[in-house]
């Protein structure tokens, strides 16, 4: 059985979908430079982690949002002369073909923000009429400081902490329509040129935080069975979606599994948009195959921090061309290959370990280079099948008479 490690527990738990279905929500692109390697990071991650998922049985809903409403956006749009409409456009048809180069199966529900205002007005409305939330001079705040409640998945210590992160990633204390410099806006007053929409509060457009807590509900329900994105989300982005969601729905838990992705780093740098040190996507792809560049992402484990290397891009060449020769069409023979079943199960151990993609990697390759060494006579036809569905988790990709890349 999968067992994952959720952010905001100790140690692992077993995943048991409640009402027969998987319900995942992960965290998407603003859409203003895609697709770099850190986004790839992600969703590759969490494609294995569907694939796996839909291999075991278990019927999966998968929500990818697109934040495109955003102040990162409409600086961006300005900066080039165009539309932040136009911008998303463009980026969101750049992501769609990086992930389809890659065989990074699309979600089942690909939501934007500017698609769901009506939904995120409901939960404003809700959050001020309980109390939760506080409108001035045309903006709507959630109150921090009036829910004790604030803070996980984090596991930042104190106010003073959370202030210092969510400070550094966009908050701004000196608003003086505030009470708290913590609170987050639910609603915000649009600047001229910006896109903006009627609301109880006067013309606006939604913040952040609450557009994926509207999008979540919408698509999957008051509780999440896993919710995931990369590890710098996890505040303040979502513990504001988290007790905003719960104290519109009156559910807890919000989220029964939040599982976060390392950060890719370049040169020991995170690499971000902010930063300029980006490897995209689009140029990857130009350099190597699509299996050589899954592997090589599938060879860290999800919540790892870890660095590109382009030199390990020759050793995943290599590991593909092992699992390709191991998958070409042989005469089969009167003997089935020795211990299969035993190879079987140590893969699926190390997916059922919280998704260790890169022990199953290790264990993929022990059982191709069994095939291979396999004398002549040998039925490996069983083997080669258990290969390609469990390479086929790690989304790669080899046709019926398989060719190794070079």
């Amino acid at each position: 059985m999968l067992e994952l490690t959720s952010t905001d527990t100790d140690g692992r738990r077993p995943l048991e979908p409640v009402g027969g279905r998987v319900g995942v929500y992960v965290c998407g692109v603003t859409p203003y430079d895609t697709t770099h390697v850190g986004h790839l990071f992600t969703f590759a991650s969490f494609d294995v982690l569907i694939r796996y998922l839909r291999y075991r049985g278990h019927a999966v809903t998968y929500v990818q949002n697109v934040t495109d409403v955003d102040d990162d956006m409409m600086r961006k749009a300005k900066e080039l002369g165009t539309t932040w409409t136009a911008l998303a456009d463009d980026q969101v048809g750049q992501l769609v073909r990086d992930l389809q180069a890659l065989n990074i199966a699309l979600p089942d529900h690909f939501p934007k923000a500017s698609e769901q205002i009506e939904g995120i007005q409901t939960m404003v409305e809700a959050l001020v009429r309980q109390g939760r939330a506080y409108a001035a001079n045309g903006n709507v705040y959630y109150d921090v400081r009036a829910d004790t409640t604030f803070g996980p998945p984090s596991d930042l210590p104190d106010y003073a902490a959370m202030l210092a992160v969510a400070n550094e990633r966009g908050n701004t204390p000196g608003d003086p329509n505030k009470r708290d410099p913590l609170d987050f806006v639910l609603w915000q007053q649009s600047a001229p040129g910006e896109p903006w929409w009627e609301s109880p509060w006067g013309p606006g457009r939604p913040g952040w935080h609450i557009e994926c807590s509207a999008m979540a509900y919408r698509y999957l329900g008051p509780t999440v069975d896993i919710h995931g994105g990369g590890s710098d989300l996890i505040f303040p982005h979502h513990a504001c979606e988290r007790v905003q969601s719960e104290r519109f729905t009156g559910v807890r838990p919000f989220v029964r599994f939040w599982l976060h992705a390392g950060m890719v780093r370049l040169a020991g740098e995170k690499m971000s948009k902010s930063l300029g040190n980006l490897i995209l996507a689009r140029n990857l792809v130009e350099e190597y195959p699509p299996n050589a560049i899954r592997l090589a992402l599938a060879n860290h484990h999800y919540r790892e921090a870890w660095d590109w290397e382009d030199a390990d891009l020759p050793t995943m060449q290599e590991w593909d061309r092992v699992f390709a020769e191991a998958l070409l069409t042989r005469p089969g023979g009167a003997t089935p290959l020795a211990g299969v079943p035993a190879f079987q199960e140590r893969i699926l151990a190390a997916f059922d370990g919280d998704m260790n993609s890169s022990a199953a990697i290790q264990r993929l390759l022990d059982l191709a280079r069994a095939v291979l060494a396999a004398p002549a006579g040998t039925d490996v036809g069983g083997a080669q099948r258990a290969l390609r569905d469990l390479t086929g988790v790690l989304g790669l990709r080899y046709p019926e008479t398989a060719t190794a890349s070079r």
